[in-house]
């Protein structure tokens, strides 16, 4: 589950990463428990992203089935996706 706290924090995370640098380590400390997946865009470009960023695009993953599936629902969120986009 993704509360609306972290979803506030991955916000800061992902609107305006100081220039050059790369946010992404930052999620690691910020949310252990958290699956975090990092991909370019084109590999997600036949889903809907949850939020979109300068550079970046959210997807909300829901693993808490045999086999993960992109949800829009923080409640069902398991882990993230975070696509780069160029």
């Amino acid at each position: 589950m993704i509360t609306q706290d972290d979803l506030v924090r991955i916000d800061g995370l992902l609107t305006a990463p100081a220039a050059g640098s790369n946010p992404l380590p930052d999620f690691r400390g910020s949310f252990p428990g958290l699956s975090l997946t990092r991909c370019d865009a084109f590999d997600m470009r036949d889903e809907q992203a949850f939020r979109e960023y300068p550079g970046f695009n959210l997807y909300l993953v829901d693993g808490r089935d045999h086999c993960w599936h992109i949800t829009r629902d923080p409640n069902a969120a398991t882990g993230i996706v975070v696509a780069a986009r160029t």
